[in-house]
């Protein structure tokens, strides 16, 4: 479709979806309307199927958890038009409707913001009027945890507490990469994987120059595992979204930009308050490392080892041509978990892991002025607050084998005596800092490995 007729959309629809139980495929169907006619899209979703068949009780919980996921996988599809009316399938309760809201306007903050539509921050869904039915309770609090997996540091830490407490979690990913595959191999645990197929006309139409831009891809993969788990008859989704994420990027139009916004405390109590509404889980969903910094989990993270040689949390390494590579060493989110590590490591190890010493590296001292600070805003990724960009450099700078390498030196010459005060009275260690939905025996799990 020409982009002049995605220009003249005016609505975007859910006309229908559909789940297979016997193959674990679910179909999602959307639409952009206009003048000049519709743009229709399918998404498949399909959910591992379990040995046994699931109970009526999971089955209708199952229901209502993907009437939720049909909504906010949309949004994929709603941002190529962008389109002022979003008119929702059904009728949704306040706490549902609250979430969905927030989904498309606060996850889609970033791409409103380098798109130049605010009008999008101030979206207001349309929801057909009518009574919700309300779900029969479904209490899974004790089962089995699902433990999402994204190969990063953050996962094997929450992966390895839950362990530690006995509490036999399931790795679980959504299109899982050779990294995902090999961290969940090092783990030993036997793990579940969906696999999300994006409709292959959305491809084309960015090709065609249609707009785009993030989207709050967390959001999804989180309902998607629910939906897992609910299936399988398994207990809480385990995510690792630490409390640095919730720092916005910055403000534009009164409003808050936050490349991570669906993994920030915010968005997950409105998941938690949607799906205890709409699908009656009683624990259906919470970070366990919600109440540490970034730097506290880097900390965690080097007291374990197995998994040197499968970890990373570099998004570009996945579109790397040789397999083997597992960091870019070159973008934001490298930076900041070598930064991050670093004090915690011997240069060796860390070397090894990374395939390289980015602080030996003295073309990568832009990228850090702006993790710390020194230069424009944070960066558009999963990175940490800049206090704790900072924290990092200052132990460095106390350690010989670190202090006088080119860029720690650059750095801590750049960094303002303002920036380096706030870091002397940092809490960065300190569990804490907001709220947090970790259930009490959750919260043991995580206390037993920060100590």
């Amino acid at each position: 479709m020409p982009n002049t007729q995605l220009a003249r959309m005016d609505a975007f629809t859910f006309p229908s979806y559909s789940i297979d139980l016997s193959t674990g495929e679910a179909l999602f169907d959307y639409a952009l309307t206009g003048p000049d006619g519709e743009q229709r899209f399918t998404e498949v979703i399909t959910l591992p199927v379990p040995e046994q068949s699931p109970s009526d009780a999971a089955v209708a919980a199952l229901g209502r958890v993907l009437e939720l996921l049909h909504v906010v996988a949309g949004v994929s599809y709603y941002k190529a038009a962008a389109p002022g009316q979003i008119v929702l399938p059904a009728p949704l309760g306040p706490a549902a409707a609250e979430f969905v809201t927030a989904v498309y306007t606060k996850g889609l903050a970033e791409y409103a913001y380098r798109n130049q539509l605010p009008y999008v921050l101030e979206l207001t869904p349309q929801i057909p009027p009518g009574r919700v039915r309300p779900p029969a309770e479904y209490d899974n609090s004790d089962r089995r945890p699902l433990s999402a997996v994204g190969g990063g540091k953050d996962s094997i830490v929450s992966l390895e507490a839950l362990r530690r407490a006995g509490l036999d979690p399931v790795p679980f990913s959504v299109n899982p990469n050779h990294v995902i595959k090999a961290v969940n191999a090092s783990s030993g645990l036997p793990a579940l994987a969906a696999r999300r197929r994006l409709d292959p006309v959305l491809f084309e139409l960015n090709a065609a120059g249609a707009r785009n831009g993030h989207i709050p891809v967390t959001a999804i993969n989180s309902l998607i595992a629910v939906a897992t788990a609910v299936l399988h008859g398994l207990g809480p989704v385990v995510m690792s979204n630490e409390r640095s994420a919730s720092d916005p990027n910055l403000i534009w139009n009164g409003h808050e930009i936050n490349h991570q916004w669906s993994k920030g405390v915010a968005a997950e109590g409105l998941l938690r308050g949607a799906l205890a509404e709409h699908a009656g889980l009683t624990e259906p969903y919470f970070s366990l490392l919600r109440p540490l910094s970034e730097l506290h989990i880097a900390r965690l993270f080097a007291t374990i080892d197995r998994y040197d040689d499968v970890v990373t949390s570099c998004n570009a390494a996945f579109k790397l041509r040789d397999a083997s590579e597992r960091w870019c060493r070159d973008c934001p989110k490298c930076r900041f978990v070598f930064l991050a590590l670093a004090p915690f490591m011997s240069r060796e190890r860390i070397t090894h892991i990374f395939g390289g010493d980015l602080l030996a590296d003295p073309t990568q001292i832009p990228g850090y002025r702006e993790l710390l600070g020194v230069d424009g805003h944070k960066p558009f990724e999963c990175v940490g607050e800049v206090e704790e960009s900072v924290v990092a450099l200052s132990l460095l700078a106390q350690q010989p084998h670190w202090r006088d390498t080119p860029v720690v030196t650059a750095l801590v010459a750049a960094v303002p005596d303002s920036a380096w005060a706030t870091a002397a009275t940092s809490d960065t260690f300190t569990p804490g800092g907001g709220p947090s939905y970790v259930p009490p025996v959750y919260a043991k799990a995580l206390h037993s490995l920060t100590g």
